[in-house]
């Protein structure tokens, strides 16, 4: 039995894209974090509350 295996050439990303990529996941995160306090729905302003104290940013 005769198998043959194929090579594919994997692009992956540099370590300054992963960084960006990274830093952006960051930023976009504390955004909402940040912003969503703000919403006037008690239950998402209360989850995000909790949210901001549990990561050491206070809020009052």
């Amino acid at each position: 039995m005769n198998t043959t295996a194929e090579l594919s050439a994997v692009s992956g990303l540099t370590l300054s894209q992963r960084l960006v990529a990274g830093l952006l996941a960051l930023i976009l995160g504390f955004v909402l974090i940040g912003t969503i306090g703000f919403a006037s729905d008690m239950a998402v302003h209360n989850g995000a509350h909790d949210t901001r104290h549990a990561l050491g940013f206070p809020c009052h």
